[in-house]
């Protein structure tokens, strides 16, 4: 701990040293929760509730240390599943684009299109198929 001086009182450095381990411990347990959840459909309220920090808290961490938001993180977890999904198909098993989408927590899918699009390159379809 640094002292400023009086007695029992910390610096603005150790403060900031302070907050931002519990930033980061709030940041892996909000990673971990979506990557252990990404199926179920979930807010910034829920994400923040699991990892034990303010919404707010969250945002900002993501911000900082990610370079994201906790939803955007959270639909690139999706996406990515999403993908994998598509690849590992096997012709004739029944898997559809809208299924996976589905699974995924995507109720509009023309908007997972859109985002697996804008992700991969490619239509999802083309990767159902060619997979």
């Amino acid at each position: 701990m640094i002292k400023t001086g009086r007695r029992g009182r910390r610096s603005p450095r150790s403060h900031r040293c302070r907050h931002g381990a519990l930033q980061l411990r709030g940041l892996r347990r909000a990673v971990a929760f979506i990557e252990a959840n990404p199926d179920l459909d979930l807010t910034l309220t829920d994400i923040a509730r699991a990892a034990n920090v303010s919404p707010r808290a969250l945002q900002l961490a993501f911000r900082r240390h990610l370079d994201t938001t906790p939803m955007h993180y959270l639909r690139r977890v999706r996406l990515d599943r999403a993908h994998h999904d598509l690849q590992n198909a096997v012709a004739g098993d029944g898997t559809t684009v809208t299924g996976v989408a589905a699974r995924w927590g995507y109720a509009r899918p023309s908007r997972f299109a859109a985002d697996y699009r804008s992700a991969y390159g490619e239509h999802p379809h083309r990767t159902l198929h060619t997979g």
